[in-house]
């Protein structure tokens, strides 16, 4: 066991390192000194625990595996084919007391009286502490007269701005100068001038592949401008600074104060003073410009011609809005053309409209499958893939052939006439006997309510199902209006109690349910209470489907006897929950942090209770229970609007006019949608075309074609899979091999990550038709969400509550982010 005895003998140097930093650390802090006695009193706890940890962190970070097995195998443990993770961690055990180093023992030998001079190692200790101060006496020093720089360069780039422009315009107007071989005629503004290509084509090269980008003359301006800024501004500055100041620093700092000096202190203000500065030029006439060129430079009658070029850039500016309005007129009648009547409902077909309305958790959506399950045909249309999934082993454990269709994978089932889809997947072209349309209530979500709405009103089937919360039901009554349409509202038979005391994590009992908004907390949450002796599941939104699904199964079953979860909780998801305890009573919703709302606060709250195993639903929460029990009792708020987006014959008729997918764009956030609609943000398709825009993927591609892609559902939050979309794209217009996805499983995090990089893989290769190597690639995500399973198992209990400043672990029930040390130091510096 050579390695083990090798990292031992380091370890117990690693160790009486720090302790003698410790003890030179400890001494230097008293101003006075203090007895060895005193130290070993005061540090007890610090002394005790090092080895330990040392010891540990060597053995397990440094020992090859295989020497490890055979120490475990030695000990009668079964290794082979044993995960590394579950090694490591018997490992850990069966060291912990090998040949302990007893530093308690070690110290009092080395440091006692009889050893050394404990005068002198105090003496040393408090020098060294000293200096320490010092330098930190003299940072402060250097960090006020850095400050009083600021101030005074402040105060010089305000007083001295209109000169820095008209010396930046002078440049420009020399600059102009010469390119006496452009037709300056053709522009009016500079801006107009800087849109044109200069004739230089980029080679640029991204991820080992080559693509080229057209070179304009604003790009060729904004680099001139910004070095112009970067040298002349520093040069000005260091001439008015006060020379006392200026003394000061270079007496401080130990350096000749240089305009480089003052421009790497104004890196990021030189760039916005040139960003600005480029801004005001694009607005400059280009003749003005000319002219200028041949005037030497004098502040005073430079400012006297930018001021009547100012008044008369104001007249032709006048002419200008009157064209704008003319074409502003022409684009209202264009937008009319385009969106005109697209969004009406087009119902009044002999179609029979089934509204299953009421609370969470009432049988709603098991009474409308009870329908499309007796048709002889039938279509599911879920918000969530985990429910799809559901209703499609539900049907096929029933005995009736199912069909799974997502955008990420294809289940055929022989002979199968039902479908279990996401609502995105719905083709208003196929006929069922029965549709179910399940959450019907997401109709008025702003990015994906557009989905719901054309289910509805598209449906091509004999009755229509429309599953939803009981504030949907003036919506449909208004929109379903001339339609056969019968309502049938359902209450919940399990009544909801609300408790009158705080919940304590200490309180959780067998069936909880207990809520918070954020993967990190869902996992920090299921560690301490493993920790304590719990068996816990877990959900939260990145969680594959399948993991999910498992673990939902595990509490359903009674192997976990307690459930942590985000809000992924309160859709659909029917389990046998004792209580609802809500953790946190605020969510950050994509743009800020706020309180939870009523109907939030009841789809969650509903999932407590289950008819012959709970016959009351508990609620409970950590605070504001009087505020939360309202939102619970209060009535629903009617839902007023539905979410429109883009169809295939708005794009038909826009394409009359326009060929650039940007001017869709730019008309979708002009046209005002109609009364009771809004309209989807589109936010993605245009983070994503920002990324394409100009490059051959725009050019090879038909407008239809990248517009499916840019509509793609992922998240363009995951800069990762952004990166994966675009490499693909690239593949695809360049006629190559599609780019694996990346796959990394060393932790639950990769896993999950590795999990979405594959979906995204399988948008791709559905959409192309490539269904074989689909089926590869969904053989590959399930492995992963197996991982993801077993990682929850062995990771999550592992966790620590770490201090987000200083990583320091910190106790679960401490309240905040960071540690007291941290808190009191940021307040100190106040």
């Amino acid at each position: 066991m050579s390695h083990l005895e090798t990292w031992h003998s380091k370890a117990i140097q690693y160790t009486q390192t720090k302790v003698k930093e410790d003890l030179y650390s400890y001494l230097g802090s008293k101003e006075s000194i203090t007895t060895f006695e005193q130290y070993l009193y005061d540090r007890k706890n610090y002394l005790e625990q090092i080895w330990v940890n040392v010891w540990l962190n060597h053995a397990t970070n440094h020992i090859p595996r295989a020497e490890k097995k055979e120490l475990l195998k030695e000990r009668d443990f079964e290794v082979e084919g044993v995960d590394r993770k579950v090694i490591n961690h018997l490992f850990r055990q069966e060291i912990r007391e090998y040949r302990p180093f007893d530093v308690l023992k070690w110290i009092k030998t080395h440091f006692s009286k009889d050893e050394v001079d404990w005068d002198a190692v105090y003496e040393k200790a408090r020098e060294q502490f000293l200096i320490k101060q010092e330098k930190e006496r003299l940072a402060q020093a250097r960090d006020q007269v850095l400050h009083e720089l600021e101030t005074s360069i402040d105060e010089i780039l305000t007083d001295q701005y209109q000169l820095l422009y008209l010396h930046t315009r002078y440049y420009v107007a020399k600059v102009l100068e010469k390119y006496s071989h452009v037709q300056f005629d053709n522009y009016s503004q500079m801006a107009d001038f800087f849109m044109e290509w200069t004739g230089v084509v980029h080679k640029s090269r991204y991820k080992g592949r080559s693509y080229y980008e057209n070179e304009n003359y604003g790009e060729v301006f904004e680099e001139l401008i910004g070095q112009d800024v970067m040298n002349r501004v520093p040069q000005l500055i260091l001439e008015r600074l006060n020379k006392d100041l200026i003394a000061c620093y270079e007496e401080l700092l130990g350096k000749r104060m240089r305009a480089a000096n003052i421009r790497d202190f104004l890196y990021n203000e030189l760039y916005e003073i040139a960003s600005d500065f480029i801004g005001i030029i694009q607005e400059e006439a280009v003749a003005d410009l000319l002219s200028l060129a041949e005037i030497p430079f004098e502040e005073e009658s430079h400012q006297q011609i930018l001021q009547r070029n100012l008044a008369e850039r104001d007249r032709w500016k006048a002419e200008e809005l009157a064209e704008l309005q003319r074409k502003q007129e022409e684009e209202a009648r264009r937008i009319e053309d385009i969106f005109g009547q697209e969004y009406q409902p087009g119902l009044g077909r002999d179609i029979k409209y089934v509204l299953h309305i009421g609370e969470t958790n009432t049988g709603k959506t098991h009474h409308a499958l009870e329908k499309m399950k007796e048709a002889p045909s039938g279509l599911y249309l879920a918000p969530l893939r985990l429910l799809a999934l559901e209703v499609y082993d539900k049907l096929n454990a029933d005995g009736i052939p199912c069909t799974l269709k997502t955008g990420e994978e294809e289940k055929l089932a022989t002979g199968a006439q039902h479908y279990s889809c996401t609502v995105e997947m719905f083709h208003e072209k196929d006929y069922f006997d029965v549709v179910v349309i399940d959450e019907a209530q997401m109709i008025a979500d702003k990015d994906r309510g557009f989905s719901w709405y054309k289910a509805i009103t598209k449906a091509n089937a004999r009755e229509v199902h429309i599953v939803g919360s009981r504030n949907l039901k003036d919506m449909m009554i208004q929109l379903l209006s001339e339609s056969n349409m019968e309502i049938k509202e359902y209450s919940r038979e399990i009544p909801l109690q609300v408790e009158k005391k705080n919940f304590t994590l200490e309180q959780t009992k067998k069936g909880d349910a207990l809520v918070c908004f954020s993967r990190k907390r869902v996992l920090e949450t299921a560690s301490r209470l493993q920790n304590q002796g719990h068996k816990v599941s877990m959900i939260y939104g990145s969680m594959p489907p399948e993991t999910r699904k498992k673990e939902m199964l595990r509490f359903v079953e009674g192997d976990t006897k307690v459930i942590v979860s985000t809000d992924a909780i309160g859709m659909g998801l029917n389990l046998p929950i004792r209580r609802i305890v809500f953790l946190e009573t605020e969510k950050f919703d994509g743009t800020r942090r706020r309180r939870l709302n009523s109907q939030e606060v009841k789809q969650i709250a509903g999932r407590a209770g289950r008819k012959g195993i709970y016959d009351v639903g508990k609620v409970a929460f950590t605070n504001d229970i009087k505020i939360m029990k309202h939102l619970l009792e209060q009535v629903d708020t009617p839902v007023h609007t539905f979410s429109i987006a883009p169809t295939n014959a708005v794009f038909e008729r826009f394409q009359k006019y326009y060929r650039e997918l940007g001017s869709f764009f730019e008309l979708w956030d002009k046209f005002e949608s109609p009364q009771g609609t809004q309209k989807a943000s589109l936010s993605q398709e245009k983070e994503l075309y920002e990324i394409i825009i100009g490059t051959e993927i725009e050019a090879r591609l038909s407008m239809m074609d990248l517009y499916g892609f840019l509509h793609l559902p992922f998240s363009t939050k995951d800069y990762g899979l952004v990166q994966q979309w675009r490499d693909t794209m690239f593949a695809i217009v360049q006629g190559e091999e599609l780019p694996d996805p990346v796959i990394k499983r060393n932790n639950l995090e990769q896993q999950e990550l590795a999990y979405k990089a594959i979906g995204l893989h399988l948008l791709f290769l559905y959409r192309l038709d490539k269904r074989l190597e689909a089926t590869y690639w969904e053989r590959i995500r399930e492995e992963l969400s197996d991982a993801v399973h077993e990682s929850l198992k062995t990771e999550v209990k592992k966790m620590t509550k770490k201090c987000r400043n200083c990583g320091k672990t910190i106790p679960w029930e401490h309240n905040f982010q960071i540690c007291d040390s941290c808190h009191f130091s940021r307040y100190q510096r106040w």
